[in-house]
């Protein structure tokens, strides 16, 4: 980067100090300096290989263009009514004929201080909902993830509490078939035998069969909180789901809209290219 080129103006100086605050960096080669082109790289990555960094440049003919974008490099100038051109007819009449052109900006500093403002519009501006590595997060699925991530707190904390209470079934589980096995092998010691080996076995307890039936009820009473805790999950899973579908609805609309637009401009320009061939 030439600074020196860009401090030699209060003008050029400020289109420095916006190159600076926007992160572009000045890529210009010696080559391109003598013949009076400017190229810049935008810290913006191209939509259609997300590989490469987007590059524009102004021309001394007084064109600015993106240079890396498209299959060539195209011309980000407005445009405007070109001069009219006639062409004779057969029978002698003349037919007008008009294009849209280019308007060219013959000054330097005229049109870095344009390309300027049309990569703050269109690149900054426009695409500000892209993430750093290029990828494009369209409005309806940016907020659908805002949504999941604000929700997705609830749902963490109702499986963690399933989980907690599936490891406490699978204790109580554990602890129940264990009374269950030693009260069977203290009854098959004898009728007499067996309640003093119970009694030696749970000493804590009044009885075996008291303690087998507490770890029976608190078995089904975190069985049915576990289930509650899952059904809740699926429901708030439902209305996520369920979220989407009106937003998507309306993208599809508006692009079937852009569509139909678009071939009734080809259409339009088809018949008038046929009345001119004619």
């Amino acid at each position: 980067m030439n600074k020196e080129a860009y401090k030699s103006d209060t003008r050029y100086e400020k289109v420095f100090h916006n190159m600076e605050l926007l992160g572009i960096v000045d890529i210009t080669t010696n080559r391109q300096h003598r013949n009076g082109t400017v190229v810049w790289r935008l810290p913006i990555k191209n939509n259609n290989s997300g590989k490469t960094l987007i590059e524009v440049a102004s021309f001394s003919t007084g064109y600015v263009r993106n240079q890396n974008s498209g299959y060539s490099n195209y011309q980000l100038n407005k445009r405007c009514e070109g001069e009219p051109e006639y062409f004779e007819l057969p029978n002698g009449d003349y037919r007008k004929f008009t294009t849209r052109s280019c308007k060219l900006i013959p000054i330097e500093i005229d049109r870095l201080e344009y390309l300027i403002s049309y990569c703050l519009k269109n690149y900054y501006i426009k695409r500000a909902n892209e993430v750093v590595d290029g990828k494009f997060i369209t409005k309806w699925q940016h907020e659908w993830e805002l949504e999941k991530a604000n929700k997705s707190d609830r749902v963490y904390e109702l499986e963690s509490q399933v989980n907690c209470g599936d490891k406490r079934i699978i204790d109580l589980k554990a602890k129940l078939r264990k009374v269950t096995s030693e009260c069977n092998t203290a009854y098959d010691c004898g009728l007499s035998d067996g309640e003093t080996k119970a009694n030696e076995t749970y000493s804590e307890n009044t009885g075996a069969m008291a303690r087998i039936n507490d770890l029976q009820e608190k078995l089904d009473a975190m069985t049915e909180d576990r289930d509650l805790h899952v059904d809740t999950i699926i429901k708030l899973e439902d209305k996520l789901s369920n979220a989407i579908s009106p937003t998507k609805y309306e993208v599809e609309k508006t692009y079937s809209v852009n569509l139909k637009h678009k071939l009734h401009n080809l259409q339009n320009k088809l018949a008038t290219i046929n009345r001119i061939s004619e």
